[in-house]
């Protein structure tokens, strides 16, 4: 863990109202799949009672060459700031930070279910574990309301098409204001979803991140259904 000062790269709109940022990656920054970075902004020109900081789940994976992050687009000076920021301004970074990786038992699948923003940390994981060759069975639930708003989907369709330990089940839970036919999976995340891909709900490591209603809500689902507590790994997106 430390303290580095990076540039911004690039920035680009990845879903409806959801942007990524590239910076820099600093010499000797190391990190795994499913970790976080603190962000602060470097004398911004506004701020509010929110601060300069933030914390993101860093969404590149390790191997990538810059660090990534992404959010949804508040109306807050810190977001209005980053937004608008010149590329080859100075932020600073600290971190990693954060234990929500990868289990190393590759006998057990890993269970993610993500919602919204909350498929950060999951790219990073997923394509860590693909660019290594681990051997895990993972099994990805996704929720957006509409597949305009599903960030990275396009490439978590073209990772499961490419590799086979890999399976997407992405569902949507509002399509009346999606112009985009929508043939796949409806509804939110529950028992009767998970039960049609996992045939023992005990079996899997498990691992969630989004608005904390939706961690709430996976986490109680799978404790009825007899998961313990311990094999259960969260993380609460707010304020996203």
């Amino acid at each position: 863990m430390g303290i580095y000062t990076v540039r911004l790269k690039d920035r680009q709109q990845i879903a409806e109202g959801t942007m990524a940022y590239f910076l820099d990656k600093p010499d000797g920054f190391a990190f795994a799949g499913g970790q976080s970075i603190d962000l602060t902004l470097i004398n911004p020109p506004e701020t509010d009672a929110e601060g300069d900081k933030r914390s993101f789940s860093i969404a590149s994976a390790p191997h990538e060459p810059w660090i990534m992050v992404a959010t949804r687009q508040r109306d807050t000076a810190f977001k209005r700031v980053l937004r608008s920021m010149a590329f080859g301004s100075e932020l600073q970074i600290e971190g990693p930070f954060g234990s929500m990786t990868l289990h190393r038992k590759v006998s057990r699948p890993a269970v993610i279910l993500a919602g919204g923003i909350g498929i950060t940390p999951f790219r990073s994981m997923l394509l860590q574990a693909a660019q290594a060759g681990t051997g895990h069975r993972i099994l990805l639930f996704y929720s957006n309301r509409r597949p305009e708003d599903a960030a990275f989907l396009g490439e978590l369709q073209e990772l499961a098409q490419r590799n086979s330990t890999f399976a997407l089940i992405p569902t949507m839970t509002d399509l009346s204001q999606s112009k985009i036919a929508w043939t796949g999976e409806r509804g939110y995340i529950n028992k009767e979803m998970l039960t049609k891909f996992v045939d023992d709900l005990r079996e899997p490591i498990y691992y969630t991140a989004g608005p904390p209603a939706l961690v709430a809500a996976v986490k109680e689902m799978l404790g009825e259904a007899g998961v313990d507590e311990d094999e259960i790994n969260s993380e609460d997106f707010v304020g996203y």
